[in-house]
């Protein structure tokens, strides 16, 4: 099931979506202070190809100041222009009833969208000890 639904991801807007976290991965990594956004942003290329059957965790005890000041600076620049191209490409899945999950999904996808940073990909089965999940698809 989880083949079926990230093929029909895929075809639907996850390209798309892909697509645009390779650019602002690219344009991240141009400056060196900025390296670490693009790696972020590469990260959730790969999830936004393929995002059922994994899962974003981050640390029980939360993260640290670093991590904090790279999200607001990484909201400000690209995450709120990437989860608005979430919420167009739910609009546009939702339009259909096969596409309702798939947009739900990616709405689900928003929070960490706009704040990467702190917050690991792992496959579903195998959540890590420590870990609590915040998306799970």
């Amino acid at each position: 099931m989880k083949l079926l639904l990230n093929i029909i991801w895929f075809i639907t807007g996850g390209f798309l979506l892909a697509a645009g976290y390779v650019l602002f991965g690219i344009i991240a990594c141009l400056f060196v202070v900025t390296i670490p956004a693009g790696v972020a942003s590469f990260r959730m290329a790969n999830y936004a190809l393929a995002p059922f059957g994994r899962s974003v965790v981050q640390p029980v005890g939360g993260v640290g100041g670093m991590s904090t000041v790279g999200n607001v600076i990484w909201f400000l620049v690209a995450g709120l222009w990437l989860a608005i191209g979430h919420v167009s490409t739910a609009a546009a899945q939702a339009a259909t009833i096969i596409g309702i999950p798939l947009a739900w999904a990616n709405i689900k996808m928003i929070p960490v969208t706009c704040f990467p940073f702190g917050k690991q990909i792992v496959d579903s089965e195998r959540i890590p000890f420590g870990y609590e999940p915040m998306v799970k698809l």
